[in-house]
């Protein structure tokens, strides 16, 4: 990496604190490339040499890209560039309609049932209610050219969505329509292999021991938890891809 010159002594410095600034440098050795993931960086009093900023200007840098996931700091070891992290649908909250639109297919869904319970111990903690406070509950099954590829199986909390049970979804999902009313802003994923209960083979016309691949899944915005909901997918039409890195 060359030398960069104090900015407080250039004329057209940044308004950037001196950390940014530092940060920015190496940022722009890790995108350009010169620095792989994996590869050992200069050290603290290298950088320091290196670009005529104080230690502790080096060191608030590097504790903040560590923070952010960008660099790795190994006890006695070094600093080194961490794999980058990569996003797909597994790990996202995404509409399913907007994934099937993408692969150029038709999207449709079909509502089995909409109806309002009595919360039990295992959806007041989901939700954040108390146990015997009402909850609503959607049974929906998402097609993609007309073959089934998801049963979404959801629990809201009322007091986000008073009126989601009066809902058709005829022209939106309920991912949509809920994201609309309270914006997420945190999801919780658990995904599971499983089969399915009778009633679903059904829906999804897939054998008995066909297998599929679940995903527990609840959301919130802000502090309200929004959603619980159990997502199944028939194992041999629909498959959940995701990248993550250390």
């Amino acid at each position: 990496m060359p030398a960069s010159p104090n900015p407080a002594s250039s004329p057209k410095a940044a308004p950037a604190p001196f950390y940014e600034q530092v940060k920015q440098l190496i940022l722009r050795q890790i995108h350009s490339g010169a620095w792989p993931p994996h590869q050992k960086i200069p050290s603290e009093a290298e950088l320091v040499a290196q670009l005529g900023f104080s230690r502790m200007t080096v060191h608030r840098a590097l504790r903040e890209l560590t923070s952010d996931g960008l660099l790795v700091r190994m006890q006695g070891v070094g600093t080194f560039v961490a794999e980058p992290k990569g996003q797909a649908a597994l790990f996202e909250v995404r509409n399913i309609a907007d994934e099937i639109a993408s692969r150029g297919h038709r999207h449709r869904l079909e509502v089995i049932r909409m109806q309002s319970e009595t919360a039990n111990g295992e959806r007041s903690m989901a939700l954040g209610v108390r146990e015997g406070q009402p909850v609503f509950h959607s049974l929906i099954v998402h097609y993609e050219n007309d073959v089934p590829v998801q049963i979404e199986d959801r629990y809201v909390n009322p007091a986000v969505a008073p009126e989601y049970l009066d809902q058709d979804f005829s022209s939106e999902t309920p991912y949509v329509y809920l994201n609309r009313l309270a914006p997420l802003t945190e999801g919780e994923h658990v995904v599971e292999a499983v089969l399915a209960s009778a009633e679903e083979q059904q829906l999804l016309r897939i054998p008995a021991a066909e297998p599929c691949l679940m995903i527990r899944r609840r959301t919130w915005s802000g502090r309200r938890a929004v959603t619980s909901a159990r997502l199944l997918y028939p194992g041999s039409r629909y498959r959940l891809e995701g990248h993550f890195g250390s």
